[in-house]
Formats: structure tokens, C-alpha cells, sequence
């Protein structure tokens, strides 16, 4: 599912609301959600998971086309840890 078909399954489900409003709504959300990340902060959906940032340290890889050992810098990478309702929705029969 990409952004705009889940603005245009809220709109259908929700017919008093705008679909510009649903949209804004759910930019909003999305934005909050990345401008905590940018700060460093942890973002809990109970049920559905949580995201957080990991710090990934400077070392020393390989060009794979080369083999030359290149210097790669420390950088920060998005993480998604799963919820326990959403794991086990995963793997149930019925989903």
C-alpha cells in the first residue's frame, strides 16, 4: 500500500471528511513521526511497532568492483521493531 491509497481508503471509510483533510492528516502524522526520529526520539504505535534510529559506526569496507578497502563514515539508519498484536496477526491463520 503506498501513501495515497491509504489516504483513499480513510476518505472511503470516512465520507464526512474531506479527502483533502484525511490527507493533511495523515502528511501530519507521517511528519511528526520523522521529525521525532530526526531528534533521536523512539516512536510507539501500541499494537503495530515502534520506531526508533540506530547509530551504525564508521569502518573500513570494500569496493566490491575493486576489492579496495574504502572508509565508510558512521551514519544514523531507521529501525521498525514490531508489535506483539501485529506479529502475531503475521502469523495467524486468519489474516
Amino acid at each position: 500500500m503506498i501513501r495515497s491509497e491509504l489516504i483513499q481508503k480513510i476518505a472511503d471509510e470516512n465520507p464526512h471528511l474531506y479527502q483533502r483533510d484525511v490527507e493533511r492528516i495523515v502528511n501530519t502524522i507521517f511528519e511528526e513521526i520523522i521529525n521525532a526520529m530526526a531528534h533521536g526520539n523512539r516512536v510507539e504505535l501500541r499494537g503495530f511497532g515502534a520506531f526508533s534510529v540506530k547509530k551504525r559506526d564508521g569502518r573500513i569496507g570494500r569496493n566490491p568492483r575493486t576489492g579496495e578497502a574504502v572508509e565508510v563514515e558512521e551514519k544514523h539508519v531507521p529501525f521498525f521493531k514490531t508489535g506483539k498484536l501485529l506479529r502475531d496477526r503475521l502469523n495467524s491463520d486468519d489474516h
